[in-house]
């Protein structure tokens, strides 16, 4: 059974996730820690938990949610597990790193991908990819069925939903997909966001604002 850690990293307010279980392995969601201080707490927890850290899984590859790619591969040997689609997002975000006011050393190196029904697999704990666009050209949630929660990055929010202000945004794609693979789960579905607070499917089926 996964644990899940989250951490709220950078200037940008970044929810960065560590699941974990009970055998001490772990899988680390969307690493946003900015400052050396972000990283050694990161690491203090990994180290005090005595986890083995085993894969690095990106949802999306903006600037906020990759500020600790490369940190992550130097210090635990792991290459970024990502959609196809996203490269081009990778590759681009040192440069909105300038633009944004947040210059960081970003990761350049080998990839893995993922795709729209692969499973991530955790001992016995699973979490299934689920392609959801929009936000940006190649996101993904990673969501367990057997514990009823969705690991979702920018897609949706308490209330709220991802922006579609940025390059290779789609604001139609993003609410078709919210509506078609998120809102299909189960209503006590946990939403784990990539910013704010959690929320659930339900809470949002009837209260999200942006979404008819």
């Amino acid at each position: 059974m996964f644990t899940i850690k989250q951490f709220t990293f950078s200037p940008i307010e970044e929810n960065t996730y560590l699941l974990y279980n009970e055998n001490k392995n772990a899988l680390l969601i969307d690493p946003g820690c900015y400052s050396i201080a972000e990283k050694n707490t990161l690491k203090r927890f990994i180290e005090e938990n005595e986890l083995n850290l085993k894969m690095l899984l990106n949802t999306h590859c903006h600037l906020d949610h990759v500020f600790g790619n490369k940190w992550v591969n130097e210090t635990y040997s792991l290459k970024p597990i990502i959609h196809k689609n996203e490269e081009a997002m990778m590759q681009y975000a040192s440069i909105s790193g300038e633009k944004w006011g947040l210059p960081f050393d970003n990761y350049v190196g080998e990839v893995e991908y993922i795709k729209e029904d692969d499973v991530i697999s955790l001992d016995d704990d699973e979490l299934k990819v689920i392609e959801a666009p929009g936000h940006s050209p190649g996101h993904v949630c990673f969501y367990s069925k057997a514990q009823n929660f969705i690991i979702g990055g920018d897609v949706l929010f308490y209330e709220s939903i991802g922006r579609t202000d940025f390059p290779m945004c789609s604001h139609e794609d993003l609410i078709r997909n919210i509506k078609e693979k998120i809102f299909i789960l189960p209503e006590e579905t946990v939403v784990y966001a990539g910013h704010g607070i959690s929320t659930t499917v339900g809470h949002e089926k009837q209260f999200n604002p942006f979404i008819d």
